[in-house]
C-alpha cells in the first residue's frame, strides 16, 4: 500500500511539474489500494457493528452501567492493545488479521464478563459491614478466575492447527489465528487486573434482582432445566438424534478450499493458435474489448498482448492479458453478482471467433497459476512421454469435462500448433561435395541466430560483437534455401540443394513436473463446489478414458490444496483436542468432568453443520477454522458451569442443589459470552461487501454452532453431570469411602419468583451454608 501511493506521489509531481508531452497523461487501469481499501472497509464496518452489538448486551444483561461500562474498557483497549504487539513483531493489518480481530471481538469480552458479573453478584448478596470489600472482590475473583485463565487457555490452543498450515492457506490464516491468540491473552490480562481493580472502585452494592431479560430468561430456563433432569435418557437420546441427523448432512454438504474473492475487475484471458499473426491477434483482441465494453458495468478494458521482456509475468506470445475495469456493484445492471457476470461475458465471448477465453480475475488467476502453472482454478495433469499421445488423450479427457455440471473455460495446453523451421541435411549430398555437417550448422547459425565475431572494450566493460545476416536474406522459407555454402573447390553451392528446408508444425512448449512430461487441462467452476465437481469428473475419467501403461492422472490448483489443508487439520485437530483434555483433566483433577466437557464438542458441530446446510454454504478452509473457534467458545461455557458446581458441592451443598443452583446461577454468564460472541460475527455473517467472502462461511458456522452449544451446555451438561456424579457417589458409598449423607437428599425446589430468579433450595440440617 506504502508503494502504491508513493508511486501515486510521483505521477501527481510529474503532472504537476509537465513533464510530459502535451496532451499526455499517467493513467492506472489497474489500482490494487481500491482492492485493498474496499476489503478493510467491510471488516471495519463488521468490526463496529460487532463493538456496538456486543455493548449493547452487556448493557442489557448486566443491567447496571458501571458493571457495562468496566467491560466495555476491556473491550476498547484490548483490541487497541493487540494494534501495539501486531505492530511490535511486525505483523500488518491486512484482510485476513484484521478479520481475526472481528472474529474475537465477541471472546475479547468473555473473561470480563464473567469476573465483573460474578463480582456484582457478590457485592449484590452481602454487606460490605460483614466483609471487607477489598477482600470481597478478590474472594469474587478467585473464584472463577481460574476457569477464566484455562477457558481463554484453551480458546488459544484451539487455534494452534491454524499455525500448521503451508502454502496459500498457511499465508492466509496464520495472520488470523495470531491476531486472535494475541487478542484473547491481552483481554486475559486486563480480565484479571484491569477488571477487578476497576470493579474496586467503581461498583457499588447494587440490588439483588436480576434485569428483566435474566428474569425472564431464568423463568423459561427454570422449568426446562427440571423437565430435563427428571427425563435424563429422553435428553440424551435427543441429543444424539440431533447429532446423527447434523452427520447425515454433511455428505450434502459441497466442499472447496476457499471462497474466491470478488476483487472488483476481471481478466479475461485471450488464447489463440501460436501461428497466429501479430495483426491478426491485434484485430482479435480488439473485437474482444468492443465486446467487453457493451456491458454498462465495465468502465475500462486495457490488454498486454504477447510476454512481457521481465520475467516477472511470463506468458505465451499468442495470449494477451486484458484488465477489465468494473464500475462499483451498487451500479450493476446486468448481473448482481461476480459469478453471474462472469457467465454473461462467457455468453457474449461466444461470438468473438479465432480465440478461446478464460475469465477470472487479475489476482486469482495469478494465485491460481503459482499453484498449478495453469491461471484456471483447477487442472488436470496427464503425465506421459509421448506427445501425441498426450494430446489424444488431453483432449479425451477435456471431453468428458464437459459433460460434468458446473465445469467452464476448458483448456488444453497447446501442445503443438507452433511453426518449426526444420532443415534436414541430406549427408550423401554433402559427402560429394566435401562439406561436413559442422560446416553447414555454423553457416545457419551465423545467418539466422548470429554469431559473436569479436568483442569491443569501453574502458571496464565488454561487449560480444554479433554479425548476421540481413533480415531480408533470412525472413522466409526460400531466403534460408537460398543461402550458399562453398565446397572443397570453391563452388557456391545453396542450401535447398544439400537438403530439405520446410516449414512444420511442432509442440509450443513441453511442460514437465518431477522430471516427466504432462499436458494440463484446466478448467474453472460455476454454480458448484469443487469437491463433488472433482469427484463426478474423476469417476467419468475413469470410465471413459482408457489411459496406456505408464500414462497417470492427477489434480491440481485448489482442489490439491483443500486436499492437503484438510489432510492437515484432520491430523492437528484431533492432536490439539487431546491436549484440551489434558488440560482439562489438570484443571478438574478428574478424568470424568475432564470427559464430560469433551463431549460437548460434538454437539456443537450441530449448529455448525445446519446453518452450512440452510445457508448454502460449502465446507471449506475458513469453515473448518469456524468449528476449530467453536471448540473453544464451547468448552469455556462447559468450564464455566462444571466449576461452579464443584464450588458449591466444596461449600456443602447436595449434588441435587448443586446441579441446579450452579445451572441458574450460571446461566447469565453463560448466555452472555454466548451472545457476545454470537452477535460480535454477525455482521461479518451478513456483510456483502468485497473481502466478506473470506469470512461469511466462518461467521456462519460459529453463530450456528454457538446455538446448539449453549443449548446444550445449559441442559444436557447438568443432566450428565448429575448422572456422572451420582455413579461416582454410589460407588464410592458403595466401597464405605463416602462421608456424605447419601441419596435422600431432597430435591430442589426451583423458585424463581424471587428477586434475582435464584432457587430456594431445601437444605438438610447441620449442612454448611455458601459464604
Amino acid at each position: 500500500r506504502d508503494v502504491v501511493e508513493g508511486i501515486k506521489a510521483r505521477i501527481e509531481d510529474i503532472h504537476a511539474k509537465n513533464l510530459l508531452p502535451d496532451g499526455m497523461r499517467i493513467v492506472p487501469f489497474y489500482d490494487r489500494i481500491e482492492l485493498i481499501t474496499a476489503a478493510l472497509n467491510t471488516v471495519y464496518k463488521s468490526l463496529m457493528e460487532g463493538v456496538v452489538l456486543v455493548i449493547v448486551v452487556l448493557f442489557i444483561f448486566l443491567g447496571n452501567i458501571r458493571s457495562a461500562l468496566i467491560v466495555v474498557g476491556t473491550l476498547v483497549l484490548a483490541p487497541l492493545a493487540t494494534f501495539i504487539v501486531m505492530g511490535q513483531i511486525g505483523l500488518t493489518a491486512n484482510l485476513m488479521s484484521l478479520g481475526g480481530l472481528a472474529i474475537a471481538i465477541g471472546m475479547i469480552v468473555d473473561g470480563s464478563v464473567v469476573v465483573v458479573e460474578n463480582v456484582y453478584r457478590h457485592l449484590s448478596h452481602h454487606s460490605a459491614a460483614t466483609i471487607p470489600r477489598l477482600q470481597l472482590v478478590t474472594q469474587a475473583v478467585k473464584e472463577v478466575g481460574q476457569p477464566v485463565v484455562f477457558g481463554i487457555l484453551i480458546i488459544i490452543i484451539v487455534f494452534l492447527p491454524l499455525l500448521s498450515l503451508h502454502g496459500m492457506e498457511g499465508k492466509m490464516f496464520k495472520p488470523l489465528a495470531y491476531t486472535i491468540m494475541i487478542a484473547l491473552l491481552v483481554s486475559l490480562l486486563l480480565s484479571l487486573t484491569l477488571s477487578p481493580a476497576l470493579c474496586s472502585l467503581v461498583l457499588k452494592q447494587g440490588s439483588e434482582e436480576d434485569p428483566w431479560i435474566v428474569r425472564r430468561a431464568k423463568g423459561l430456563y427454570a422449568p426446562a432445566l427440571r423437565w430435563a433432569l427428571g427425563h435424563r435418557m429422553a435428553v440424551i437420546a435427543m441429543a444424539i438424534s440431533a447429532l446423527i441427523g447434523a452427520l447425515a448432512l454433511v455428505p450434502s454438504l459441497g466442499t472447496e478450499f476457499i471462497p474466491i474473492l470478488n476483487e472488483g475487475s476481471l481478466a479475461p484471458q485471450t488464447i489463440r493458435l501460436p501461428s497466429v499473426s501479430l495483426p491478426a491477434s491485434i484485430e482479435i483482441e480488439k473485437r474482444m474489448q468492443r465486446a467487453i465494453m457493451e456491458f454498462p458495468e465495465v468502465e475500462m478494458v486495457v490488454s498486454k498482448l504477447g510476454r512481457t521482456e521481465l520475467g516477472n509475468d511470463p506468458q505465451e506470445p499468442n495470449e494477451s492479458d486484458p484488465v477489465v475495469r468494473l464500475r462499483p456493484l451498487d451500479q450493476w445492471t446486468t448481473a448482481k453478482t461476480m459469478p453471474e457476470l462472469m457467465q454473461k461475458f462467457r455468453e457474449r465471448l461466444t461470438g468473438v471467433s479465432g480465440a478461446t477465453f478464460l475469465i477470472s480475475q487479475p489476482i486469482q488467476q495469478r494465485v491460481d497459476e503459482l499453484i498449478s502453472g495453469v491461471r484456471t482454478e483447477a487442472t488436470v495433469k496427464l503425465f506421459g512421454d509421448d506427445l501425441e499421445m498426450l494430446r489424444n488423450k488431453a483432449q479425451e479427457i477435456a471431453e468428458v469435462l464437459e459433460t460434468v455440471r458446473g465445469v467452464k473455460d476448458i483448456k488444453v495446453e497447446q501442445l503443438f500448433g507452433q511453426p518449426y523451421l526444420t532443415i534436414d541435411i541430406d549427408r550423401g549430398k554433402i559427402a560429394r561435395h566435401g562439406i561436413n555437417v559442422a560446416d553447414v550448422r555454423e553457416i545457419i547459425t551465423t545467418a539466422i541466430g548470429g554469431h559473436a565475431a569479436t568483442r569491443v572494450y569501453e574502458g571496464h566493460q565488454r561487449f560480444d560483437l554479433v554479425v548476421r545476416f540481413p533480415e531480408q536474406y533470412r525472413n522466409s522459407v526460400e531466403t534460408i534455401s537460398n543461402i550458399l555454402l562453398s565446397d572443397q573447390a570453391g563452388a557456391l553451392i545453396p542450401l535447398a540443394d544439400l537438403g530439405t528446408v520446410q516449414l512444420e508444425e511442432g509442440p509450443g512448449r513441453i511442460s514437465r513436473d518431477q522430471l516427466q512430461r504432462y499436458v494440463s487441462i484446466g478448467f474453472n467452476t460455476l454454480g458448484r463446489d469443487i469437491g463433488s465437481l472433482v469427484a463426478e469428473a474423476q469417476q467419468k475419467i475413469t470410465e471413459r478414458v482408457m489411459l496406456p501403461p505408464g500414462y497417470r492422472v492427477t489434480w491440481g490448483g485448489s482442489f490439491e490444496n483443500m486436499e492437503r489443508a484438510m489432510a492437515k487439520l484432520r491430523i492437528i485437530v484431533p492432536i490439539t483436542i487431546g491436549l484440551i483434555f489434558f488440560l482439562l483433566y489438570s484443571t478438574f483433577n478428574s478424568l470424568q468432568q475432564a470427559t464430560l466437557i469433551i463431549l460437548n464438542l460434538p454437539f456443537a458441530l450441530i449448529g455448525g453443520v445446519v446453518a452450512l446446510w440452510l445457508t448454502g454454504e460449502y465446507l471449506s478452509v475458513p469453515a473448518s477454522v469456524g468449528f476449530i473457534n467453536l471448540f473453544g467458545v464451547a468448552v469455556l461455557n462447559g468450564i464455566v458451569l462444571v466449576s461452579y458446581m464443584n464450588k458449591l458441592r466444596e461449600d456443602g451443598h447436595s449434588l441435587e442443589e448443586a446441579v441446579t443452583m450452579g445451572a441458574l446461577l450460571r446461566l447469565r454468564p453463560v448466555l452472555m459470552t454466548a451472545l457476545v460472541a454470537l452477535l460480535g460475527l454477525v455482521p461479518l455473517a451478513f456483510a456483502d461487501g468485497i473481502g466478506s467472502e473470506v469470512q461469511r462461511p466462518l461467521a456462519i458456522v460459529v453463530i450456528g454452532g454457538l446455538v446448539s452449544s449453549t443449548f446444550l451446555t445449559l441442559i444436557m451438561l447438568p443432566v450428565l453431570y448429575r448422572w456422572l456424579e451420582g455413579r461416582s457417589r454410589r460407588a464410592m458409598q458403595a466401597g464405605g469411602l463416602s462421608g456424605e449423607t447419601p441419596l435422600d437428599v431432597q430435591e430442589a425446589v426451583v423458585d424463581t419468583s424471587h428477586g434475582n430468579g435464584e432457587p430456594r433450595l431445601s437444605r438438610h440440617p447441620g449442612r454448611i451454608p455458601s459464604t
